[in-house]
């Protein structure tokens, strides 16, 4: 990046690259910005490129050789525009992956579950002769309190639709979940929950939701975000690595995390495949998914199995989505729970002021993570690794952050999985 822009990040002073000339730019710079800029080269510890699959030789190709063909492809609605064969390829290649009969592709992960939402709140429409469901025809949603913002704003939207009725249940609290259930007298139920929350790193109760949907049969709707080729045997996601596969009616998913691309998709059977199609507004009045991203897309998921990811990194094939841990950088750990958004704050200083003192290569997160996207009092710190970094890469953090923080005077308990300062 740009080092003025650089700059004005690590003091806190916004930036929108307004500070940035790039009058004379050279088309073909390697850099792929101005010549005449001075320019500082960063190590990204803050992103969720889990695998390293974004710069893959393989995946790069791909998307190089549809644009070449096709240039980016049809530009329009899927539902105007039409599908190409590298969406159904893609769309099939995901449907296999996550053990289900079909796939549809959506243009992110936010709109995949939008979509889903909205159309769940149109069910009950479906069965109304006069527009308006009655009582006995709405679809209870009961979500996960810590469930991602896309799920929660999918289901007030479908509340606006008058046909839903949400329920939120303490996180992963199985008993409230059920005695909510017991209490609901609607017939049509959902449970939506994200299968691994990003904010604490801890796994959804999929064997207790599974006995849960076998008592109450309700539809069992997961959203496997940060699972997909980091969990499971096959890089099938959570309901793989935990065994329940059968048990979940509705995955939604994205390609921009560990697949290195972009994009959401939700796999399903043909027919809700179908009703989405129809009714998910989110899918239905947005552009489809660019022909060079479905391609590289697709050339992830075949690549994955194979093992072929020439990552050198210490984590290989095998790396996980991790939080910064006072005993080791190097383990899958918890979110640092710094307390107040004054502490969270004063903590964040310490990583601009070292940016500043010392000639780092390194690009950790400095913003400190805040209500609403945690609970107040709950600010934390977070750091994600890659398989795509070096061990030298690591030392380099853990070097910068030793000149921040000082472990040994963090005092650690457990409190769902938090560790706090």
């Amino acid at each position: 990046m740009a080092e003025s822009t650089f700059q004005r990040w690590v003091r806190g002073v916004p930036s929108s690259g307004d500070d940035v000339d790039c009058g004379n730019l050279e088309v073909g710079n390697e850099a792929g910005a101005c010549s005449h800029q001075k320019f500082r080269k960063l190590l990204l510890f803050s992103g969720n490129d889990y695998l390293g699959l974004s710069t893959h030789p393989v995946i790069s190709k791909a998307a190089a050789k549809a644009a070449l063909a096709h240039g980016m492809g049809p530009k329009g609605s899927a539902l105007i525009c039409g599908y190409t064969n590298y969406h159904i390829l893609l769309e099939s290649c995901m449907a296999d992956l996550k053990s289900k009969e079909d796939c549809l592709l959506c243009p992110t992960g936010f709109a995949a579950n939008m979509a889903l939402m909205t159309t769940l709140g149109s069910v009950g429409s479906l069965f109304s002769t006069r527009g308006k469901p009655l009582k006995d025809d709405r679809v209870a949603i009961f979500s996960d309190a810590l469930n991602h913002a896309s799920m929660i704003d999918g289901i007030r939207l479908a509340e606006r639709q008058g046909s839903v009725v949400a329920f939120v249940y303490r996180h992963c609290d199985m008993s409230h979940l059920n005695a909510l259930l017991l209490r609901c007298p609607m017939k049509k139920k959902v449970v939506v929950t994200d299968s691994l929350f990003s904010r604490d790193g801890d796994f959804a109760p999929m064997g207790e939701l599974s006995k849960l949907r076998k008592r109450h049969g309700f539809l069992l709707v997961i959203d496997d975000a940060h699972g997909m080729f980091v969990c499971g045997k096959n890089g099938g996601g959570v309901d793989e690595e935990l065994n329940c596969e059968s048990n979940v009616d509705l995955c939604v998913g994205t390609l921009s995390k560990a697949a290195g691309c972009h994009g959401g998709f939700i796999a399903c059977s043909k027919r809700w495949k179908q009703l989405i199609q129809s009714t998910g507004r989110s899918f239905i009045f947005s552009t489809f998914t660019r022909v060079p991203i479905a391609a590289a897309a697709h050339a992830a998921v075949i690549l994955w199995p194979k093992r072929g990811l020439g990552v050198e990194g210490p984590f290989g094939n095998g790396c996980r989505t991790s939080m910064l841990s006072p005993e080791s950088l190097l383990q899958v750990a918890s979110p640092l729970v710094v307390g107040s958004e004054q502490k969270a704050l004063q903590a964040s200083g310490l990583f601009q002021s070292l940016f500043l003192s010392l000639p780092l290569e390194i690009w950790v997160p400095c913003t400190a993570i805040r209500p609403p996207a945690v609970p107040p009092n709950s600010c934390r710190l977070r750091v994600t690794l890659s398989a795509a970094r070096t061990l030298d890469d690591l030392k380099k953090l853990t070097a910068a952050l030793s000149e921040c923080i000082n472990f040994r005077d963090i005092i650690a308990h457990s409190t769902n999985g938090h560790t706090r300062l």
